[in-house]
């Protein structure tokens, strides 16, 4: 079995003359990162008489349901509604919208998450409205949760990610990177998995797109959809794999044996030898780095 001492006989002694990009809003550090945000409306200024009045009894026989458009968005309404919907998702990605009636952000982000829902069936969707009732107010008080709108996403009852006013590109970022179960991009979580890609792939002889990440960094977040729509087109002659640094200490060693120092860092292997790498999270450059990896002329 081909093992990355195989590969890289000592400490990265290769790696170093490779060329690495300045540090720019396209990299993160390992261990600063700061993401911008967008305008968001306190909690504390939500309207006591905000709660949606009450609707019409339905009529007997007949049950009240949502629009066909959103059903798969549950709206909770209690703290109990809420820990039941996480518990019984188990270890799916469930993601919350917190938001408010009077939150024009919150209305033009909430389409968006519908239009998820509809497409990510192994992802749970959650909506919470701060000023509905008492109730909820107490839920966000819960979750610290003070501005709207704003996404908290879960695994196993256990917050993994929350953000803070962001757009539809960085929703369906998040709900990429943090439920990725479907993709053709191979996950990877120790260096043994790492060594076990190489060797089947050296039988095949394909190319190796390695991204190295963090699990709460934002440019690999951004560029994580180019990786997974890139996996789907180049099936044949590239395979695509991930590994977050920071998911357990076998990872992050691997990351410090490769010298990696700044992420998003995608690393080339070919027949059990790593060509190179490329630090940064643009797409036109992922993709001509991939290209000349695989021996395409790139002008």
């Amino acid at each position: 079995m081909a093992t990355v001492t195989n590969f890289l006989s000592s400490r990265a002694p290769s790696l170093s003359t490779f060329t690495k990009t300045v540090p720019s809003a396209s990299t993160s550090s390992l261990f600063l990162f700061t993401r911008p945000r967008y305008t968001a409306t306190k909690i504390a200024t939500f309207r006591p008489n905000l709660a949606p009045k009450a609707a019409a009894t339905p009529a007997s026989g007949t049950q009240k349901r949502k629009a066909p458009s959103d059903e798969r968005v549950q709206q909770v309404h209690s703290i109990d509604e809420f820990d039941a919907a996480l518990q019984t998702a188990k270890n799916k990605l469930v993601v919350v919208e917190y938001a408010a009636s009077h939150s024009y952000h919150s209305r033009k982000i909430y389409p968006f998450m519908v239009d998820l829902s509809r497409t990510c069936n192994d992802v749970e969707f959650l909506l919470v409205m701060g000023d509905e009732s008492e109730e909820t107010k107490a839920l966000c008080a819960r979750e610290k949760i003070d501005k709207v709108p704003h996404f908290s996403f879960y695994k196993s009852m256990e917050k993994i990610h929350e953000e803070e006013g962001i757009g539809p590109d960085e929703l369906i970022g998040d709900v990429l990177y943090y439920g990725d179960n479907h993709s053709a991009v191979v996950q990877l979580h120790c260096r043994e998995d790492v060594e076990a890609l190489i060797d089947v792939q050296q039988k095949d002889g394909k190319l190796i797109v390695l991204d190295v990440g963090l699990k709460h960094c934002g440019p690999c977040v951004k560029v994580y959809p180019t990786v997974v729509k890139l996996s789907k087109q180049m099936t044949d002659t590239v395979v695509f794999a991930r590994m977050n640094g920071d998911e357990n200490d076998s990872c992050m060693q691997f990351l410090k044996d490769m010298d990696v120092v700044e992420v998003p860092t995608f690393l080339f292997i070919k027949d059990g030898e790593i060509s190179g790498r490329y630090v940064g999270s643009g797409k036109g450059e992922l993709i001509g780095e991939i290209l000349r990896y695989q021996g395409v002329r790139v002008t």
